[in-house]
């Protein structure tokens, strides 16, 4: 049933979205193949030993996505729905004070750490890519998958001379409005160098082999790869490692540093959600 189910969803939500539904999924129902309960039967109480049994394993966060997924897909096939039950929300009471909410952020990649990785970018093939990538990364502060999905059929040039790239799609913007992203003549002009290498058409950021050769399109997961070597190439002592939502914590905070205003950081950074940005800056700022 969840497979058709799953082939209904395709088309309506993102790649991601139901990647992250199946594998919330799936581990729900191992849990309950393993307690010898009925997965399309859940009660509060069932559903509350559920959140209970991960508390030691993940982080609270990780809980209430992992819920909120059930829901979501419970809803959408017609399942008994009990995850507003006062038993797993009193369980979901517990287990925050007991562990906290706090959320792991993201290390800020802010200019000068930028301008340190930079520093050690090498002169072939993989270094210009990894230049691309920490310029796009950081002026148009685009999460993982949104920086993977830019195509060099993308870059705008507007009669006064000033550059962008459109967005197409994102996490806040499911249905393809679109909108421009400013970019600098630095950027520009990388992105020139760049397309005389990799060609006029398909993807932006690619993957490189062991013979430099460009794969169609860069992983989103390599993102985070390529930012731990070069973090370690310039020996930077950050912890956590840097990853790709270190490009939105760092360019949010050196905007707030230059002064701009949140509706401003908030309209940059394609976040909905005023909370988000200032979880991000109060984490961070000093």
């Amino acid at each position: 049933m969840l497979d058709e189910l799953f082939e209904r969803f395709e088309g309506a939500f993102s790649e991601n979205t139901l990647r992250a539904y199946r594998g919330d999924i799936d581990h729900l129902m191992s849990w309950c193949i393993d307690n010898a309960l009925d997965f399309n039967h859940l009660s509060g109480a069932e559903l509350a030993r559920y959140a209970e049994s991960m508390e030691d394993e993940v982080a609270t966060a990780t809980i209430r996505r992992r819920l909120a997924s059930i829901s979501s897909v419970f809803n959408l096939a017609q399942i008994d729905n009990q995850t507003r039950h006062p038993d797993l929300l009193l369980a979901l009471k517990r287990i925050h004070r007991r562990k906290g909410r706090a959320q792991k952020q993201a290390s800020p990649l802010t200019r000068d750490i930028k301008a340190q990785l930079l520093e050690v970018c090498s002169n072939d093939t993989r270094g210009l890519r990894d230049r691309i990538l920490l310029e796009l990364g950081y002026e148009t502060m685009r999460r993982r998958s949104e920086l993977c999905s830019f195509k060099f059929s993308d870059r705008v040039s507007s009669p006064d001379g000033r550059h962008a790239l459109r967005l197409n799609f994102s996490k806040t913007d499911q249905f393809g409005m679109g909108k421009l992203i400013p970019i600098s003549e630095e950027l520009t002009d990388l992105l020139d160098e760049w397309e005389a290498i990799a060609g006029h058409d398909g993807y932006i950021l690619r993957g490189i082999s062991t013979g430099l050769n460009l794969t169609p399109q860069l992983c989103p997961h390599s993102i985070n790869l390529i930012l731990k070597r070069l973090q370690r190439d310039a020996e930077l002592d950050i912890e956590p490692s840097l990853t790709g939502h270190s490009f939105r914590v760092g360019r949010a905070l050196d905007l707030l540093n230059d002064g701009e205003s949140l509706p401003k950081i908030m309209l940059r950074g394609g976040w909905s959600a005023e909370s988000t940005v200032m979880r991000y800056l109060r984490a961070w700022e000093c």
